[in-house]
């Protein structure tokens, strides 16, 4: 059932218009007595029924709130560092469909690409875009904010998650196992920022920063992985580890 997000479930009769009123009847060609699911900005979600529809206006009935949730119970961020060309929109496209909170895309030391400005402004709204786009597609309950391109100083400063995860190639004694095994019998593991480099990798001041700032260096395996793999991998191991890919 195709999903919609609106600003607030307020009444039992609204309207959806703009983009996703022409998506509604220009691409998908629904009609009146469709059912589709609207899901509010507090993450409140409804089955509704479609009682009229043109090309930039559709009327909606809400049948009933719907308890289930599609959110993991890990609250998880993902810095990435910027990565070149369309890896960082295949990146934050699979992150959001996996479960991610928030992207906070990070100009590192090593980063290829360099980003400022009103060229980061129009590259942020783009990705911004990619992640309202998989977030419908995977059923989500929220549209997971793409952040500002941040330095990693700025990054650090901002986000004070009870984890904070590091993967460095160079590390050879925790595993991010390891690491999440330790935050859990803390009970910490209710928000994970989780910092990933770019194509050149994480310098060693960046390093010591994020270590200064409470984040553990983990190893994901013996293998090098790619900047648009490294990621997706550590987001699918923490969402595995604590339950949210099936008991």
């Amino acid at each position: 059932m195709h999903r919609f997000f609106v600003p607030q479930l307020y009444n039992e009769t609204m309207t959806i218009e703009g983009v996703d009123a022409r998506h509604i009847s220009k691409v998908l060609r629904m009609q009146p007595g469709a059912q589709l699911q609207l899901v509010s900005d507090d993450g409140v979600s409804a089955l509704a029924e479609i009682t009229a529809i043109d090309s930039e206006c559709v009327t909606v009935h809400c049948l009933e709130k719907l308890a289930e949730s599609h959110e993991p119970a890990v609250r998880l961020i993902l810095a990435q560092g910027l990565a070149k060309g369309e890896k960082m929109e295949f990146i934050i496209q699979k992150a959001v469909e996996m479960g991610a909170y928030s992207v906070v895309p990070v100009a590192m030391e090593h980063s290829v690409v360099r980003l400022d400005g009103a060229k980061a402004a129009k590259k942020v709204e783009r990705w911004q875009k990619i992640a309202e786009s998989a977030a419908k597609q995977s059923k989500r309950d929220i549209i997971p904010e793409v952040q500002p391109v941040q330095t990693m100083a700025q990054m650090l400063a901002a986000n004070d998650c009870a984890t904070k995860i590091i993967a460095y190639e160079c590390e050879d004694k925790k595993s991010l196992k390891a690491a999440l095994k330790e935050a859990q019998a803390k009970g910490a593991l209710t928000d994970v920022l989780l910092i990933i480099g770019p194509e050149g990798g994480i310098s060693e001041a960046e390093l010591d920063a994020a270590r200064a700032a409470g984040a553990v260096p983990v190893s994901l395996g013996r293998r090098i992985l790619r900047a648009e793999t490294a990621g997706l991998v550590a987001i699918s191991a923490i969402f595995y580890e604590t339950g949210d890919l099936g008991d």
